[in-house]
């Protein structure tokens, strides 16, 4: 066997990311095991949306888009939860807010990913609906905000 047909078939069964997928996996083992949201395994979640924006975009375009988004807003629908029942922390928040920021540079930085920043606007326009009337606090507290 040649060496590229070699890379061919190793590239072919690269099984793609599914930042969706994990995002239901990482959640049904939180709330199975303790019964409850552990914020800090959120944060987590949170923090690796961008790498799942690049991994899952590149390796099915329009599958991986939809993966990614839906990833993400499951995220957003836990902290909504939290937030109405006075439980999200604010750091949480923060967490969020910085993870828009590195999707919304992720998704600029390649053109083929221009379609992902309207689904980053989207998680964004969420996540503001949850801040202070200032829009820029969560509970009084500051939140990250990009430059």
């Amino acid at each position: 066997m040649s060496e590229s047909t070699s890379q061919d078939s190793t590239q072919q069964m690269s099984p793609s990311t599914d930042y969706g997928q994990f995002v239901v996996d990482v959640l049904a083992r939180m709330t199975r095991t303790s019964g409850r949201i552990d914020q800090r395994i959120l944060r987590r979640s949170l923090g690796l949306a961008s790498s799942y924006l690049v991994t899952d975009v590149t390796m099915n375009a329009e599958a991986g888009m939809r993966s990614w988004r839906a990833g993400f807003n499951r995220l957003v629908d836990v902290m909504v939860a939290l937030h109405m029942r006075q439980e999200l922390e604010v750091e949480t928040v923060s967490t969020a807010s910085q993870a828009c920021s590195e999707c919304w540079s992720v998704a600029g930085s390649w053109r083929e990913m221009d379609e992902c920043r309207e689904g980053v606007k989207a998680i964004a326009t969420r996540l503001k609906g949850l801040l202070d009337a200032n829009g820029k606090t969560y509970r009084g507290h500051a939140i990250y905000a990009p430059y």
